[in-house]
């Protein structure tokens, strides 16, 4: 089974790329949506949040609030860090569970969404190919305000504390520059590179 790394900075196109791969016939597996699970509402990380940080972290709703995580993870640089140590191990035993479920469907590409593939330093010995979806800092930035309503400086503080666009094509085996494409446009260029992956 062919292992594909996914990952490309925020507002890139990446959780399209990686739907349009999925829909191709890619068995998918989103460590970002596996993030979002086991922080969300009673999700598995929440416990060891709410004793790490304190109950204040934790939103009326029981998920993280991630509002005031990122806040105190951009005055506290130490504190992202200590909150990926309790979700990177919940997210690493999903991903197993998943890859075993699609090795046993028989798929035969498996595409990772890996936001942080490039700055983990683990994932890229795990992949046979790491694929960037690209694209402008000004688009990215565009992009995220329109969906999110955060901010342009505060989008701008998340870019930057993402590995920078340099570093990512230079561990890209393959590259979607996804900039001002068209929907179909761009649902081609994934069609494209997925038939060198045998979809």
């Amino acid at each position: 089974m062919l292992r594909i790394g996914l990952t490309g900075g925020i507002g890139s196109g990446k959780s399209t790329v990686l739907q349009m791969l999925a829909d191709l016939g890619a068995a998918a597996v989103d460590a970002d949506a596996i993030s979002r699970s086991v922080t969300g509402p009673n999700g598995a990380a929440i416990a060891q949040i709410a004793q790490r940080f304190g109950a204040d972290f934790i939103a009326p709703d029981g998920g993280l609030d991630r509002a005031r995580m990122r806040a105190h993870a951009y005055a506290d640089p130490s504190a992202r860090r200590r909150l990926e140590e309790i979700i990177h191990p919940l997210v690493g035993q999903e991903s197993t569970r998943q890859v075993e479920a699609a090795l046993a469907g028989g798929a035969r590409c498996l595409v990772f969404d890996i936001p942080l593939l490039v700055e983990s330093g683990r994932w890229r010995n795990q992949v046979d190919r790491v694929l960037v979806v690209d694209c402008a800092e000004a688009t990215q930035v565009a992009r995220v305000v329109a969906r999110s309503g955060l901010q342009p400086d505060e989008v701008r503080a998340i870019i930057a504390a993402q590995a920078s666009r340099a570093l990512r094509l230079a561990a890209a085996d393959l590259v979607i520059c996804n900039e001002g494409l068209p929907w179909e446009a761009l649902r081609q260029e994934v069609a494209q590179v997925a038939k060198g992956f045998g979809l």
